[in-house]
């Protein structure tokens, strides 16, 4: 069992469920978003998710692009994410995955990204855009360097998708709650729960939700049926309206609806 696949499983026991949270790498600068994630983390977030920031960000919404332009003008490159990731495990024991589209991966070279996580001690790699069979060199790589390897599955995904996104992930799965781009919204879509329950009638062991859950009302409600609830965009827009303290605060009262009633 994998380090997040073990988190996960260990706050299902002793809580309702694992609170995951997505940040970007160098936003607003690369050491501010390494005291964001250590903060959010001393705050209640069990698994951290870092974006790479990336100039084509088709399926990020409004907040994550503003935040993720931001850090591309600053300077980031690539090897941020590893000084990031290092630098966050030397100061917390929390599991870090990046998240990234495929093309920065490919222009980087997919075993030396892979050997370059594993060295700064990341959990693993959350791949947007890329289906396992479009991603023989991430299987590969992944399967070499022991690191977690987590796809997408959607409501609109067919049968065979979903069972391959779970035959071919490891840590979780990631289910995508409603069809659409990132960004906190009012309701979950009802087609989240639906998804989960085809994702585990397809072998599916741990799977979290994300996209829209911005309130500890809604991580609770997820929670009921996932086993982890993923926030972005909420946790974004308070770090660019009230730093790494307002950031603390949103993430500490996103946590409490991690607790058993």
């Amino acid at each position: 069992m994998s380090q997040v696949q073990a988190t996960i499983a260990a706050r299902n026991a002793d809580a309702a469920g694992a609170f995951v949270a997505y940040l970007p790498v160098g936003f607003p600068d690369l050491a501010t978003s390494i005291d964001a994630a250590v903060a959010v983390v001393e705050a209640g977030v069990d698994v951290l998710e870092l974006g790479l920031p990336y100039s084509d960000p088709v399926m990020d919404g409004a907040v994550i692009q503003a935040a993720t332009g931001a850090a591309l003008r600053n300077g980031f490159r690539v090897r941020h994410a590893f000084e990031a990731v290092a630098a966050i495990r030397s100061r917390v024991d929390v599991p870090v995955l990046l998240m990234t589209y495929w093309n920065p991966v490919l222009q980087y070279g997919v075993d030396r990204f892979a050997d370059q996580l594993a060295d700064a001690g990341g959990a693993g790699l959350i791949t947007p855009d890329l289906i396992p069979d479009e991603g023989a060199a991430w299987m590969a790589a992944s399967e070499r360097t022991g690191l977690d390897r987590i796809f997408l599955a959607a409501p609109s995904s067919s049968d065979a998708r979903v069972r391959q996104a779970v035959e071919a992930s490891r840590g979780f799965v990631y289910a995508v709650s409603t069809m659409g781009i990132t960004g906190a919204r009012h309701d979950v879509d009802s087609a989240a729960r639906t998804l989960v329950g085809r994702l585990r009638d397809a072998g599916a062991t741990s799977t979290c939700v994300g996209l829209g859950v911005s309130t500890p009302e809604q991580v609770r409600e997820v929670l009921q049926y996932a086993d982890g609830a993923i926030v972005g965009s909420a946790l974004v827009k308070s770090l660019a309206a009230g730093g790494v303290s307002a950031l603390a605060r949103t993430a500490g009262t996103l946590a409490t609806g991690t607790r058993l009633n």
